[in-house]
């Protein structure tokens, strides 16, 4: 698989308890991804955050949270991202969504 090397960065920012029909959220989204052929995904968990409602969900011990931050990063062409968009936006109830244009230098292994 190809990625051009002037991508987009689509980045989903999310709490660990979001759902998707029962599923967590975020498991959802990377499966739906891989299942539309998209370059890859990441799930990156937060230690600390607050979002919309500015109620802060931390892993500090006296303060234990069970909706910690979650973080989505798919890489990919323009027009799969752009794709992507109508399938997550039925699977999402709320957080927050982000784009930006990157520059890919390398992906996957280095042929020599």
């Amino acid at each position: 698989m190809q990625i051009p090397r002037q991508a987009m960065l689509l980045r989903i920012f999310i709490g660990e308890d979001d759902r998707d029909d029962g599923h967590p959220l975020y498991e959802s989204i990377v499966l739906k991804a891989r299942e539309m052929h998209m370059a890859g995904a990441t799930v990156l968990r937060g230690g600390m955050g607050f979002g919309h409602s500015s109620r802060l969900h931390t892993t500090k011990i006296l303060r234990l949270s069970e909706d910690l931050p979650i973080v989505v990063e798919i890489v990919d062409g323009e027009d799969k991202i752009n794709a992507f968009l109508p399938v997550l936006e039925a699977i999402m109830s709320s957080g927050l969504v982000t784009l930006e244009k990157v520059q890919v230098l390398q992906y996957g292994a280095n042929r020599n």
